[in-house]
C-alpha cells in the first residue's frame, strides 16, 4: 500500500522530482501537480501506474498552493513571466482539479503559455472543452499506436481504448482553440510501423496550429524505469537520421528544438546546498521510492537515502548532499 500525500501547505514545492516546481535553467517551469497514473506503460521511464514495483508514495498538490510556488519561482528567476508545463511522473489528468489549476495559472498573468502532457486515458471531450475554456494553450498527447491491440500492449493496460483517445484528439484539432501536439514514444520492434501512420494521421487532422504538430520521443532504458525485454534503445544518431528521413517524406518538421516553443535559457533559482555539504534535515515521512524518506531543510524538499532503518517522523538528522542538479536534492543520512 502506497502512502498518498495531499499537499496544501507547509511542505516546500522545490526540491523533489515527483511534485512541485522544477527549474532547468530556462524560461519554462515544469509544474508537477500529481504523481499518479492510470496506465502501466511497458516503457515507462519512471515506473508509474498500478504495476509500479518501486513506489512507496504518491503526491497530489492543491492548485492554489502550486500556483503560489509557480509565482515564487518566476520571481526567484527574475523573470516577468515563464512558460508553465504541466507534466508528471505519472499523468497530470489524474489530478481532480486540473482545470482549476490551468485557470489559476492563466489568471496570474505570469504564465507565457500553459501546456499539458498526457497519454489521454482520462481525456474526454467534456474535459478537453473545460481545459480549453480555462485557457490551456497546448496539449501534448502521447499516442504510441493507432492499432488497438498494440496500444493496449504498450500501455500495459487491458482497458485502454485508443479509439476513444483518437476521437477526442480529432475533436481538439477541429473544434477547440488549444493546440494539439502528438507525441508518440517510439519503441523499436514494437511500434516502428506505427510512427509513419501517426505522422500521417496528425497531419490529416490538423494538429500543430501554432506549434509543431509532432514531437516523437525516443525510448530510453532508465535506472528506475521499466525496461522493455529484448529492446535496445536506438542511438541518438540513428533516431535523428530516421526523423530527418520522415521530415523529407512528409514535409513536416520532426527534429525539434526549444526555440520551436519559445524556450530560452534564463537565470536559475538559487541552489540551497552544494554537493558534499552536510545539512540538517527534518524527516516528514516515507519517500517516493522504496528505501527513501522525505525531508525538509532550508525551504527545500530533500530526498533522504542510506538509512538502515526508518527515521522517526519529525526527527532531525544530519545528511550529506549527494545531488543538487536542477534544485532536486538527494542526501545520504549519517548512521542513526
Amino acid at each position: 500500500m502506497r502512502v498518498l500525500y495531499r499537499i496544501n501547505g507547509k511542505l516546500p514545492l522545490i526540491g523533489h522530482i515527483a511534485f512541485g516546481i522544477i527549474d532547468r535553467g530556462t524560461n519554462l517551469l515544469q509544474v508537477r501537480p500529481t504523481s499518479l497514473c492510470p496506465l502501466s506503460c511497458i516503457f515507462c521511464s519512471v515506473d508509474a501506474g498500478p504495476k509500479s514495483r518501486m513506489r512507496a508514495a504518491e503526491f497530489i498538490v492543491s492548485p492554489k498552493y502550486l500556483v503560489e510556488w509557480f509565482a515564487w519561482a518566476v520571481r526567484a528567476k527574475r523573470l516577468e513571466a515563464a512558460h508553465a508545463y504541466l507534466d508528471a511522473v505519472g499523468d497530470p489528468l489524474t489530478h481532480p482539479q486540473i482545470v482549476e489549476l490551468v485557470r489559476r495559472l492563466k489568471s496570474t498573468g505570469l504564465a507565457l503559455t500553459v501546456a499539458l502532457e498526457t497519454h489521454g486515458a482520462l481525456l474526454t471531450e467534456k474535459l478537453a472543452e473545460e481545459l480549453d475554456e480555462s485557457g490551456l494553450d497546448r496539449i501534448n498527447l502521447s499516442i504510441d499506436s493507432l492499432d488497438a491491440s498494440k496500444a493496449k500492449l504498450l500501455s500495459g493496460t487491458p482497458w485502454f481504448n485508443i479509439d476513444r483517445v483518437v476521437k477526442v484528439a480529432e475533436f481538439i484539432a477541429s473544434s477547440l482553440k488549444m493546440d494539439l501536439l502528438v507525441a508518440p514514444v517510439w519503441v523499436p520492434g514494437y511500434n516502428d510501423d506505427e510512427i509513419p501512420r501517426i505522422i500521417e494521421w496528425a497531419l490529416k487532422i490538423g494538429a500543430g496550429k501554432r506549434w509543431p504538430p509532432l514531437g516523437i520521443q525516443k525510448y530510453e532504458a532508465h535506472k528506475y524505469g521499466r525496461k522493455v525485454s529484448g529492446v535496445k534503445p536506438l542511438s541518438w544518431e540513428e533516431f535523428y537520421r530516421r526523423l530527418r528521413a520522415w521530415e523529407r517524406e512528409y514535409g513536416v518538421k520532426l527534429v525539434l528544438s526549444p526555440r520551436d516553443f519559445g524556450i530560452e535559457k534564463s537565470r536559475r533559482i538559487p541552489y540551497a546546498f552544494e554537493v558534499g555539504e552536510r545539512i540538517t534535515v527534518r524527516v516528514v515521512g516515507v519517500g517516493w521510492l522504496r528505501g527513501q524518506w522525505l525531508g525538509v531543510s532550508e525551504g527545500r524538499v530533500v530526498t533522504l537515502v542510506g538509512s538502515a532503518r526508518d527515521p522517526p517522523v519529525g526527527s532531525r538528522l544530519q545528511a550529506e548532499v549527494l545531488r543538487n542538479r536542477d534544485n532536486i536534492y538527494i542526501a545520504r543520512v549519517f548512521d542513526l
